[in-house]
Parts: structure tokens; sequence; C-alpha cells
């Protein structure tokens, strides 16, 4: 009923765009039917969604500039009122004036975007600076198409008679063969020059239609279509290999993350947590409440929920531990067993207060897009961010266990904790403090994974064992072995994956975990192992 809803919508707006009174955009002339601004401003994805169809449908200046300021992040919407703002340098400049204005900022919700309706505007956008005066920005716009070439042919070839960047007109010349080799009517000279064109892009469309041709009939083309896709597929696992490493290291940075905070709880203290992903799991629920309590400021909440993950995650540790855990010290077998115990009561609390359903995580602004490192080669800005954020977490946990009271501490009770009370270190403290970090990190780890999954009340059961094994395999209490460990289990496994299209991710779990069970048989103190007496090399 909701769909058949918006279909009807959708078909009434351009009526309701040419005839209803709206809002003027800065001062610039664009009118918004009342029905496109409450859209707009509306907290509904689909709702959005008609009123960004709408816009584009409308192919104005103004639209475009106002898509641009959504796009852009800087597309405001007062609670109250209801009225949409553009931010700018000076504060707020409403649609329906001209001069800036500073609103209340608690008072102010960022209209928001998902991926779908990014791409949508994106693409809008890049068809429109073909025409731009700057020779860059039609450059950058024509690269983007040549992934989605959602142009007409006859608009491309008046743009090529009309281009006089060399590099522009080459992006031009490639989506024509891309264009050419998807028309079914094309003749033989056409195909054979658009093939000739296509060696040289090595997009997996491009390659898609390269293959289709190769079953030609025609002799010719076939030949053509064959050494052109041989060309492509080399140039295609080469991007792969780099692709491949770059994945394996943001899914190391993630399991480092996790695992540190194992490191810490299970290689300084000998505690066997089985509640661990369940701290993971607090600290993804922790941005997806923010987000709540904050909706349209995605970036904020993300921000807030680095500090908030640890503090609430460790609160979670410190209570456990000051409850469960300290009876059971130096039994590691019975802390498994209460340990699971915990980890299946906050995953029940989790149903029953929030949901047995996945919950998605919006993306902040400045995690979103790509960043285009070669010609054919880009990488995704938020798993850049997550490794970034790895690195940063465990510089900060190395530099709190060589350099503060407390990893002095840590280092003084896990060597010997008669002598350490016996010098007055309080080692009940030091023992909650310690269990109260590894949890933080932990719940640090759930706000960088609630950027690559859903968050549901399972999220932290699927990385426990793999985390376990990155504290054994890189040294049981080695930060340094945690670090490498992660890494490169995390490559590993991306470079099994491709081994079984079907199910690869499990074969190459199993995979994986057999060579760490043969490694440990040859080293079982892992590839950093410890020195003399020493919890944290």
């Amino acid at each position: 009923m909701i769909r058949h809803y918006f279909r009807l919508l959708f078909m009434l707006l351009p009526l309701l765009w040419a005839a209803a009174p709206g809002s003027v955009l800065a001062g610039q002339g664009i009118y918004l039917p009342p029905e496109v601004k409450a859209s707009l401003s509306s907290l509904n994805v689909n709702e959005r969604s008609v009123a960004i169809a709408a816009l584009i449908q409308d192919n104005s200046e103004e639209a475009a500039a106002l898509l641009s300021a959504l796009q852009g992040g800087v597309l405001y919407v007062q609670r109250e009122e209801n009225e949409l703002y553009l931010q700018g340098p000076d504060g707020f400049t409403a649609l329906t004036g001209t001069e800036a204005v500073n609103p209340e900022r608690g008072r102010m919700r960022r209209v928001g975007t998902n991926i779908r309706q990014r791409d949508e505007i994106i693409r809008f956008l890049n068809i429109r600076s073909l025409k731009h005066p700057l020779a860059e920005t039609r450059r950058k716009a024509s690269a983007a198409l040549l992934t989605a070439p959602d142009i007409e042919p006859a608009t491309l070839r008046g743009l090529l008679a009309a281009e006089e960047d060399t590099v522009t007109r080459n992006n031009y010349t490639k989506i024509l063969a891309i264009k050419t080799l998807s028309d079914s009517g094309a003749g033989r000279a056409e195909l054979l020059a658009a093939l000739r064109e296509l060696t040289v892009l090595h997009t997996p469309e491009a390659q898609q239609l390269i293959r289709a041709r190769r079953a030609s009939s025609d002799p010719q083309i076939a030949q053509s279509a064959d050494r052109a896709l041989r060309q492509t597929e080399a140039t295609i696992q080469h991007i792969a290999l780099f692709e491949t490493i770059f994945f394996g290291l943001s899914l190391g940075s993630v399991l480092v993350l996790i695992a540190v905070g194992l490191a810490i709880t299970f290689g300084v203290m000998g505690v066997i947590n089985m509640a661990h992903g369940e701290m993971v799991m607090l600290g993804a629920y922790t941005v997806w409440g923010l987000q709540q309590l904050l909706p349209g400021q995605a970036d904020l909440a993300f921000v807030l929920a680095i500090p908030a993950a640890l503090l609430v995650a460790g609160a979670t540790g410190a209570l456990i531990e000051r409850t469960v855990i300290r009876f059971l010290y130096g039994r590691p077998l019975e802390t498994l067993l209460a340990t699971f115990g915990v980890s299946l009561i906050l995953q029940q609390l989790a149903r029953t207060l929030i949901s047995p359903m996945n919950r998605a995580v919006e993306t902040p602004a400045f995690m979103s897009g790509m960043w285009q490192i070669t010609e054919h080669f880009s990488i995704t800005c938020g798993r850049m961010y997550i490794i970034v954020f790895c690195l940063a977490v465990f510089a900060m946990i190395y530099l709190v266990m060589r350099h503060t009271r407390l990893g002095l501490s840590v280092r003084a009770v896990t060597q010997n904790r008669a002598m350490a009370r016996a010098v007055g270190v309080n080692s009940s403290r030091v023992d909650t403090l310690t269990f109260a970090l590894g949890s933080g990190v932990a719940g640090m780890a759930g706000v960088a994974l609630s950027q690559l999954t859903n968050v549901g009340p399972n999220l932290g059961q699927s990385y426990i064992v793999d985390s376990f094994m990155v504290v054994v395999f890189g040294g049981v209490g080695n930060l340094w072995g945690t670090l490498a460990g992660g890494l490169i289990i995390g490559m590993v496994n991306k470079f099994l994956e491709p081994i079984n299209p079907i199910n690869g991710a499990i074969l190459a779990k199993i995979l994986i975990m057999a060579g760490v069970i043969l490694f440990i048989q040859k080293h079982p103190r892992g590839l950093f192992p410890q020195k003399g007496r020493a919890a944290v090399q």
C-alpha cells in the first residue's frame, strides 16, 4: 500500500512542481512545492527518495545546487518549524531568505542520505558537470561515468565534438565504446573499434561486455574480443591483488582492535573471557543509540560514540570483574564457563531491550566515498579510516602499558602478585581497571565494526574465535604479536576466500584455524613469545 502511494506521489510531483507555491533557495529563484519540501526534510528514507527524484527530474541549476548541498552535508532542517536551511561559513541561510541566521545548534538536524540516494545524486551531478567550464571538473565527471555510463550516445557524441580536453575526450570515447558493445544493432566496424578502445579500460562492466562479444559468430570480432579480454584480465588481476591486500588489512585491523583487549584480559590476567564479543556488541549498539538520540547528525554521533563505547563497555567489564571474575582467578576453565553464561545473558538483554533484529548504522559523511589512488584503483574511505583508527588505538594501549602508572602496576601484578602487594600496589584495583580497559577497547572495536556490518545481538560471536586465534598465534600477552597476528590472519583470510566462490569465507576460516593449530604445535608460545616474566613487551 505504501509503495503504491509513493509511486503515485512520484507521478504527480512534476505537476505539483510547476503549480504549487513554495520556498526559494537562498534567493536564487527555485520554488519547492510544500510536498517536496516536507518529503526532503522527513526522517523517512522513502519520502526523501521521492523528493530527490523530483529534484533530478527538474534538472535546473537551482535543483542541482540543492542536490549538491544535500550531497555535501550542508542542508539542514529546523526541528520545530520544519524549515530548510543551508549551512555556510557565516551561519545558516534559510531557503526563503538571503541573509545568514544563527539558530540554536540543537534545533538543527542535517538532512541525511543513504548510499543509494548518494549514488543517484552523484550520477546526476556528474552528467551535469560534463558541461562545466573547468576542464578538471569535466575530467572527474567523465571518469566517474565510466563505471555507470547512464547517458545517451547522441548526447555523448555532441559533447565529444565540442570537447577540447584530451583526457575528457578519451573518457567520452570509452563510454561510447561501452555503449556500442551493449548495442545489439552495432555494425562490425563499430564493434572492432570499440573492442580496441576497451583494452585499456579495466572495469568489470567493460570486461563483461567484452566476454559477451567473444562468443560472436564473426571470427574477427571473436578474436579481437578474446585478445582484449586477456589484456583486461591481466590488469584486473593486478588490481585485485592490491584490493585483496587492502581488504585484508581492514579485516585484520578489526581483529587487532578486538584481540588487543583479549591480549590484556587473557594474556595478562589469565582470564578466558567468552563475553568479550558482547563488549564489541555494546560498542556497536552505542553508535546506533547515539544516532537515535542525534538524528541527522551521523558525524557527531560517531565521534561521540568512540569515548562513549569505551566508557559503556569498560563499565560493563568492571562490573563483570567485580561480580564474577574476582572469585575465579587461577581457575581458567571456570572463568570460561562463567563468562560464557554472561555472554548469553548480555545477548538476551539486547534482544529484549532493543530488538532481536539487526540495526543499520548510518555512515558519517567524512567516511563516505572513495579515494582514487590510480586510474583504475580506488579504496573506500571508511575502511581506510578503520585502519588508521586501529593503529591509533594500538598506540594508545601501548603507551598506557609502557608509560603510565597503571601499566607499571599491571606488569608488576602479573609478574609477582604477592611482591606487588608488598610494595603497596592495590592488586584488586589493578585487576578491575585492567579488565575494564580490555573491555573498553573491545567497545571501541565495535564502533569500527558498525561501519562494516549491521549491528545485532550476535555481532560479537562472529569474531570471538578469530580474536582468540590472533592472541594465541601472535603470542599470549604480547601487544606486538597481537598486531602482527591480526594483520596476518586478516590478509590470509582474504586471499583464501576466492578459493570457493560459494562458501569461501567459511572455508577460509577452517583453513586458517587448521594452520594456526599446526603452527602452535611447533611454536606453542606464538610468533612473539614472552621473554622472562614480562607481561607486555
